[in-house]
């Protein structure tokens, strides 16, 4: 399988670091999450979540396919998610993250490289003592974590990311700016088609009011 550009020259330290028997990480939960959403009627297709961990590792295709949506298509949502999204297990925290996807509002194909600075994996690792959220009254306290990375997509190629984890805060990690894929949709492997057409709700919305670039 053709590699994405940007991952082609780790291959080597993939293989080193299965070579050295790298066993399961050590986390003080299962897994950590990857939710991926994009605002309403701006229809997206991920082809592929990929994860350069804290050890070096390389993990390709770790999350694909659609994308939840936000209530409005124009900025950013107010509040995301709750501990949702694609259990990533085996993978030990990240140092990168890449997504690729197709924007199917313009359309076009877009590479984002996202970076994990170390205080993020700090704070996933610390246990946070939270009222449960999804009990009535009398609410108990139980341990929770920020072990969920929501990533919302924009046309124009633009991404932001937050870290979220059940009951607790959400904190904004920043803004990214991804860059045309030269091979187009599907690697170019699929005579330039993308993976579907927009609904016709988003057609109907973009017609009347265009995308709203600058807004992301």
């Amino acid at each position: 399988m053709k590699l994405p550009a940007p991952l082609l020259w780790l291959v080597a330290v993939l293989l080193s670091g299965c070579a050295n028997g790298q066993g399961r990480p050590d986390l003080p939960y299962g897994s950590w999450n990857i939710g991926l959403g994009a605002p309403s009627h701006m229809e997206v297709w991920v082809e592929s979540v990929d994860v350069i961990d804290r050890r070096g590792l390389v993990f390709e295709r770790v999350h694909s396919g659609t994308v939840s949506y936000t209530g409005n298509p124009v900025g950013w949502p107010k509040r995301v998610g709750g501990g949702g999204g694609k259990s990533i297990s085996g993978v030990d925290l990240p140092e990168f993250i890449f997504v690729r996807w197709q924007s199917l509002a313009e359309p076009q194909t877009y590479n984002v490289r996202i970076n994990i600075p170390l205080w993020v994996r700090e704070e996933m690792l610390k246990p946070r003592e939270v009222a449960d959220c999804s009990r009535k009254e009398p609410r108990p306290t139980k341990i929770a974590y920020l072990s969920t990375f929501d990533i919302i997509l924009a046309p124009g190629g633009v991404a932001k990311i937050w870290l979220t984890g059940g009951c607790l805060k959400s904190i904004e990690l920043g803004r990214f700016e991804g860059k045309i894929s030269k091979d187009g949709p599907d690697m170019g492997n699929n005579n330039g088609q993308y993976a579907y057409p927009p609904s016709p709700e988003a057609e109907a919305y973009i017609k009347k009011f265009g995308i709203p670039y600058g807004s992301w």
